[in-house]
């Protein structure tokens, strides 16, 4: 055990190296054996703090999304308009897409291998996607209403959304420039143009 963290720090350390494996390799093809090798825990260790599996992907989900969004509040104290902080969201895609680091999104990989609504990973996912639509929201209610704003808060999360997943298919360049132009083109509209 020569470099890894001892007492309260394992287990963070664990979701951690949980969190690198399962954005490399996916969640149902990385057993529980191999995040206790990485981790250098004991298989006790490992059970005291993640009873289950399922356990650990929450923490692992809510350890990425809390990190998330202490990146774009970071980036939003930079901003001072709506539409700049809203850009900055934009920005942050734009940045993670061109990183070494890009594996997609771990929330729609997640979605993707728990399917059922019930499922804790399903509902630590919808949270995520939900904060971030309800963060678009509150910044777009200082220049349009609240109905409107819900509106436009959510097909910005489907601009992102897609963006991601074209990013993922070696598109990112493309994908962030056009989900820009459209996020804005939306917000930009006339209230007129966004009713159903």
């Amino acid at each position: 055990m020569s470099s890894s963290p001892l007492g309260s720090d394992k287990r963070r350390y664990v979701v951690e190296t949980a969190y690198a494996l399962f954005k490399r390799d996916g969640f149902h093809a990385t057993g529980i054996d191999r995040i206790i090798a990485e981790a250098e825990v004991a298989k006790m260790t490992m059970y005291r703090h993640f009873p289950s599996k399922d356990d650990l992907i929450v923490q692992v989900l809510d350890y990425r999304a809390r990190r998330f969004d202490r990146q774009l509040d970071r980036l939003a104290e930079e901003a001072v308009t709506p539409e700049q902080k809203i850009a900055t969201i934009f920005d942050w895609y734009e940045r993670w897409f061109r990183s070494a680091d890009f594996h997609g999104c771990l929330f729609a990989h997640a979605l993707a291998e728990f399917g059922n609504p019930e499922h804790p990973v399903f509902k630590a996912v919808a949270g995520q996607k939900n904060g971030l639509r309800r963060r678009m929201q509150s910044i777009l209610e200082d220049i349009m209403p609240p109905d409107r704003a819900a509106s436009t808060a959510a097909a910005l999360l489907m601009l992102i959304e897609g963006a991601t997943l074209m990013a993922e298919m070696g598109q990112a360049d493309t994908a962030i420039c056009d989900a820009r132009k459209a996020a804005f083109s939306i917000i930009a509209a006339p209230s007129a143009m966004t009713a159903p």
